[in-house]
C-alpha cells in the first residue's frame, strides 16, 4: 500500500490525505505575517482554553520525508511531514512533540512542511519552510517560520510564492539550510521556477539570489494541467562545506541541487556571489540529496530518474571529491540491476567514510538500505537473498509497540510483514551516536540504537520511533453508546477501533482492507452492528461488523462501484443505504448480499440514517434534502434553499426521530448551520453561526434537556471548535489558538458516555480528543479539598502547574487555575514564588509582574470570569540557569490555593 498524501480535485478535498499522540506541553504559538515577505510578524492572540487535548493514539500513519539532527547538540532532532506539521524529538520521553498545532483554518497550507533546518551555531534556533501546494488548491503563499526556542513559539516571513510540502518531489532536500559559520545567513530552494532565495537576517526577510543560473526544469507529469504533476520541482537541496568558512564569516563553498537531469549540481566558491555547474557531474538523473562529509571532503549524491516519492525506476550514488574535483560512481549495485531510485543518505559524523543510503522506491519485495564503511568503495545490504525467495536479514524488526504496521498480512516470500519500509526518502545517523539511526517511511519512523552491530556481523533491532507523531487524515468518526468509545475512518490506513484512547490499536480494520475509509456508521439501537465503505483497488468497497467493529466481513456491492462514498445503517441494524462512487444510491436489508437501486435521489448524494426510526433515511445533494420512510427504497425531495456548493455534512440526533442538524456550504455562497425538527421538511438557520463544516452530538450536560452539540465552525468571527449545551442557543469555543490543527472540517462527534468529551478530525494530525475540565456539566461544584491527601485551602481554587518543555537555559510551563467554589471569579490574580533564579519571558492568556522570585499573574480580561467548576489556563516561557523546579504554593488574591 502507498501511505501518503494524495491530491484530489476539489478545494476542500485538496486538503489531501496522508498522514498527533497526546501533547506533552502547550503547543507552539506563531506570530505570522501575511504582508510582504520582508515584514516582521505581530503576536497572535490566544483564546481561553478550559479543555485539555490529546490524540487518540495511532502512532504514525503517514509519510515522513525529512528527519534533521542538530550537529552541535546531542539528542536535538526534528521531523517533518507532508501535511501533518513538524515535530521535535523528546529524548527523555522517547517521543515526538508537535510544533505546528497553532496553524489555523485560513492558513491550513502551513501544516505542510517542505523543509526544516536546525541551527548548529545556536541550537535554540529552528526554521521551517511551510506550504502544502504550489497550485490553486492552497489559497495562501508559503512562508519560512523561525523560532528561537526550539519551536515553542514562532514568527513567520510570508513568501511571494507558494511551497509544496505535499507536492511531487517532497522527499528531496533539505531545501532550507542555515550557514553553519554565519547563522544569520539562510538559503531556500524554491519550486515552480522561483529559483534560489537567501536571507541575511536570520530569516526575517528574503530575496532571490538573482545570480543563480538555473531554476530547474523537471516536472513529474508535464501533461497534467492541474498545476500538480506539471509543476517545476525547482531547487531541491542546499549544502554548505563548513570548512570553507570560520565562525562569524560566511561559508564560501555552497552546493545546490536542481531538478534538472542534465544540470543537477551547482556550486559557489565565493559565499553565494557567483555560481557554476560542476563539471563532470552525472547526467540523466535528479540528485535527491546532497550530503557532504567534511572529514573526508566527499560530497555524496543519491540519484533517481524521477522526483519521487512514489516512483523511481533507476538510480545511482555518486561521490564528488571537493579537493580534486573527481567524480566517482559508488553505487552499491550495477545500474542494470536497479529498479528503484536512491533517496535517503547520511554520513556518520563520528566515523569518517561511513555512510548509508536507501532505495526509496523499491516497493517490492521491500525497501533496501545500504551501508559502506569505506566512502562507498564497497557496500553491504540490510537484507540479501539466501536462496531465492528466502531472505537473510541483518536486522530484526520489532513492531510490538505499533502492531498494525504488519497490516495483518501474511505475504509470500520474498515479501515480509512487517516491511522494512517504502518511500524511504529520509535516513539519518545520529551525529553524536554511531549506534542510533532513524529513517522515515510512508507509514512511520523506524530506528535502531544498535546500528554498529551491522559491521561486526551481528543483527540489530529496528523498532518504531514514532510515539507522539500522529499523521493520519480523518474522514469520519463514530462514538457508539456501548462497546468501543471510538471508531474511525482514515485516509491511507483504513481506520481503527479504539477501546483505549491512550493505547495503539493492534490492527486497522481488515476484511476488507480499504486504502482509505470514506464513511462509517453503526446502528443506534444495536451498536454492535457497524458498516464502513471506502476506496480500494478492487471490490469489495464495503465491510460489515456484528461485534462493534472488532471483526469485519466483506459485503457484496452493486455493479459500477469505484469508490466508497457514504453509507448509513438503520437504527435497528435491519438494513443499510449506500451512496457509492460510480453508482447511484442503493439500499439493502440484512448485510448487503444484494442491493437495489433507490429512487428519487440523485447519484452522489450524502446519506445518513434517522437514529430512532429504522425505516427512515436521509439524503442531501446540491441544496436539496431528501427523505425515505421505506428503508431507503424511495426518497422524496423535501427542504430546499440549503447550500448548493461546498461540502455539506449532517447528522440526526440519537434517540429522537426527525431531529437533524446540517452544516456546510462555501464562502462564495450559502454557508452555515441549520436544524430541522420535522425530518427535513424544513430547516431553520442559526443566524449567529457564520460558517459551519461538521456537527456531532455528545452526552448532555448535567441538568440539560438536550444532548451536547459540537461543531467545527466560525462563530462571532472566530474559527474554532464550539460546544452548545442548550440546543444551539449559546456557543462556547473549547479549543484555543494553540490547538487549531489547520483544517478540521471532515468530522466531529461527542462521546455519548462522557460529558464534554469530543473527537475532532484533522487532515494530517490524527484524531484529536478534547476533555472538558467541567466533567460533570454546568452547575456542578466539586468543592475544595476533594483530594483526601490535600490540606484544606484558604481560597476556593486549585492550581495545576506543569513544565511542558525544557531546553538549555530555558523552559516552558502551563498553569491551570480552577474555581472550586460556588461563586464565579470576576477577575483573578494568581501569585507564587519561584525556586531559584527562574524568570518569565513570554506569557500568553495573561499578563504578569515579577519582582525577584515573586510573580503575580493577572487575567487577560476576556478570561477573568471563571464559573464554578471551570478553569482559566495560561502559559509562558522562562529562563533559568538551573533545571528549575515548580513552585510549591500559590495564592489567589493573597489566599492559598490547593495544588494539584
Amino acid at each position: 500500500m502507498r501511505l501518503s498524501a494524495r491530491p484530489i480535485a476539489a478545494l476542500v478535498a485538496a486538503l489531501a490525505l496522508t498522514a498527533g499522540l497526546s501533547i506533552t506541553g502547550t503547543p507552539a504559538v506563531a506570530r505570522p505575517d501575511d504582508r510582504a515577505a520582508a515584514a516582521e510578524a505581530s503576536d497572535v492572540s490566544i483564546a481561553a482554553d478550559t479543555y485539555t487535548w490529546k490524540n487518540a493514539r495511532i502512532d504514525g500513519g503517514g509519510f515522513v520525508p525529512g528527519i534533521v539532527f542538530n550537529r552541535s547538540e546531542k539528542n536535538l532532532a526534528y521531523a517533518r511531514t507532508d501535511i501533518g506539521g513538524a515535530y521535535r524529538w523528546d529524548q527523555a520521553g522517547k517521543r515526538w512533540t508537535p510544533l505546528l498545532d497553532w496553524v489555523d483554518w485560513d492558513r491550513w497550507g502551513w501544516s505542510g512542511v517542505v523543509s526544516l533546518a536546525s541551527d548548529t551555531a545556536e541550537p535554540d534556533n529552528v526554521y521551517a519552510a511551510v506550504g502544502t501546494y504550489t497550485n490553486s488548491w492552497d489559497p495562501t503563499n508559503g512562508a519560512v517560520l523561525r523560532s528561537s526556542d526550539r519551536g515553542a513559539s514562532w514568527k513567520a516571513a510570508t513568501l511571494p510564492f507558494k511551497l509544496g510540502g505535499n507536492m511531487p518531489g517532497r522527499g528531496m532536500g533539505e531545501r532550507l539550510a542555515v550557514d553553519p559559520n554565519k547563522n544569520s545567513v539562510l538559503y531556500l530552494g524554491a519550486p515552480s521556477g522561483n529559483g534560489l532565495w537567501r536571507s541575511t537576517d536570520s530569516g526575517v526577510t528574503w530575496s532571490e539570489v538573482t545570480a543563480f543560473p538555473n531554476p530547474g526544469n523537471y516536472a513529474q507529469d508535464p501533461s497534467d494541467t492541474s498545476g500538480y504533476g506539471n509543476d517545476n520541482q525547482g531547487i531541491v537541496w542546499v549544502t554548505f562545506d563548513e570548512r570553507s568558512g570560520s565562525a562569524g564569516s560566511t561559508t564560501q563553498d555552497i552546493y545546490v541541487g536542481v531538478a534538472d537531469k542534465e544540470n543537477t549540481v551547482y556550486r559557489s566558491t565565493d559565499g553565494g556571489s557567483t555560481w557554476s555547474r560542476i563539471a563532470g557531474q552525472p547526467t540523466g538523473y535528479l540528485a535527491h540529496k546532497g550530503v557532504l562529509d567534511s572529514s573526508t571532503g566527499h560530497l555524496y549524491l543519491t540519484l533517481s530518474d524521477t522526483g519521487g516519492p512514489y516512483d523511481g525506476a533507476k538510480g545511482r550514488i555518486w561521490r564528488y571529491d571537493t579537493e580534486s574535483g573527481a567524480w566517482t560512481d559508488v553505487s552499491p549495485v550495477a545500474e542494470a540491476d536497479t529498479y528503484y531510485g536512491f533517496g535517503g543518505i547520511s554520513v556518520d559524523r563520528q566515523k569518517p567514510g561511513t555512510l548509508m543510503a536507501t532505495a526509496y522506491s523499491s516497493w517490492w519485495p521491500d525497501t533496501q538500505i545500504f551501508r559502506s564503511t569505506d566512502s562507498g568503495a564497497t557496500w553491504t545490504q540490510a537484507w540479501d537473498y539466501s536462496s531465492y525467495p528466502n531472505r537473510s536479514n541483518r536486522y530484526t524488526l520489532d513492531v510490538s509497540s505499533v502492531p498494525w504496521l504488519s497490516w495483518g498480512a501474511n505475504p509470500t516470500p520474498p515479501e515480509t510483514a512487517p516491511k522494512l519500509g517504502w518511500m524511504t526518502e529520509s535516513l539519518e545517523i545520529d551525529p553524536f551516536d554511531s549506534d542510533r539511526m532513524m529513517y522515515g517511511t510512508g507509514a512511520t519512523v523506524y530506528g535502531t540504537e544498535g546500528l554498529t552491530s551491522w559491521d561486526s556481523g551481528g543483527t540489530f533491532t529496528i523498532t518504531p520511533m514514532v510515539k507522539g507523531l500522529e499523521e493520519t487524515a480523518v474522514n469520519d468518526l463514530a462514538s457508539p453508546p456501548s462497546g468501543a468509545p471510538l471508531l474511525s475512518a482514515l485516509g491511507d490506513i483504513g481506520g481503527f477501533r479504539h477501546t483505549d484512547l491512550d493505547a495503539v490499536p493492534a490492527m486497522m480494520f481488515t476484511s476488507p482492507n480499504l486504502d482509505s475509509t470514506t464513511s462509517l456508521d453503526f446502528a443506534e439501537a444495536t451498536p454492535g452492528t457497524a458498516v464502513r465503505v471506502g476506496n480500494a483497488d478492487a471490490a469489495p468497497h464495503i465491510g460489515f461488523s456484528t461485534d462493534n467493529g472488532a471483526n469485519w466481513f466483506q459485503g457484496s456491492e452493486p455493479s459500477g462501484v469505484t469508490g466508497g462514498g457514504t453509507v448509513a445503517a438503520a437504527a435497528d441494524g435491519s438494513g443499510f443505504v449506500w451512496s457509492p462512487e460510480g453508482a447511484g444510491v442503493h439500499h439493502t436489508t440484512g448485510y448487503g448480499t444484494s442491493w437495489t437501486a433507490s429512487t428519487g435521489i440523485p447519484a452522489g448524494a450524502t446519506v445518513e440514517s434517522d437514529r430512532k426510526n429504522p425505516k427512515k433515511f436521509y439524503g442531501f445533494s446540491a441544496g436539496t434534502f431528501y427523505v425515505s420512510t421505506d428503508g431507503g427504497a424511495t426518497f422524496t425531495a423535501k427542504a430546499t434553499g440549503l447550500p448548493a456548493e461546498g461540502n455539506v455534512r449532517f447528522k440526526a440526533l440519537p434517540g429522537t426521530e426527525g431531529d437533524i442538524w446540517l452544516a456546510g456550504g462555501a464562502p462564495t455562497g450559502t454557508y452555515g448551520l441549520w436544524r430541522s425538527t420535522d425530518s427535513g421538511a424544513s430547516f431553520t438557520r442559526f443566524s449567529e453561526v457564520e460558517q459551519a463544516d461538521s456537527v456531532g452530538f455528545g452526552k448532555a450536560a448535567s441538568g440539560a434537556s438536550y444532548q451536547t452539540v459540537f461543531v467545527s465552525a466560525k462563530i462571532g468571527g472566530v474559527r474554532g471548535i464550539f460546544r452548545s449545551t442548550d440546543a444551539g442557543a449559546g456557543w462556547t469555543r473549547i479549543n484555543d489558538d494553540t490547538h487549531q490543527w489547520a483544517w478540521t472540517g471532515a468530522a466531529i462527534t461527542g462521546d455519548p458516555r462522557v460529558y464534554g468529551r469530543v473527537y475532532v478530525s484533522t487532515n494530517g494530525r490524527g484524531i484529536q480528543v478534547g476533555e472538558s475540565s467541567d466533567t460533570d456539566g454546568p452547575g456542578t461544584d466539586p468543592g475544595p479539598g476533594t483530594d483526601p491527601g490535600e490540606p484544606p485551602a484558604d481560597a476556593d481554587c486549585s492550581v495545576a502547574y506543569t513544565v511542558t518543555n525544557r531546553w538549555s537555559g530555558g523552559f516552558q510551563a502551563e498553569v491551570k487555575l480552577t474555581n472550586t467554589g460556588t461563586a464565579a471569579y470576576d477577575g483573578w490574580k494568581l501569585g507564587w514564588t519561584f525556586p531559584g533564579d527562574q524568570r518569565i519571558g513570554q506569557i500568553w492568556n495573561a499578563s504578569h509582574q515579577q519582582t525577584g522570585a515573586k510573580v503575580t499573574v493577572t487575567d487577560a480580561g476576556w478570561n477573568g470570569k471563571v464559573a464554578p467548576g471551570s478553569s482559566a489556563a495560561f502559559g509562558f516561557t522562562g529562563t533559568t540557569t538551573v533545571d528549575g523546579t515548580a513552585p510549591g504554593a500559590f495564592t489567589l488574591a493573597g489566599e492559598a490555593c490547593a495544588v494539584g
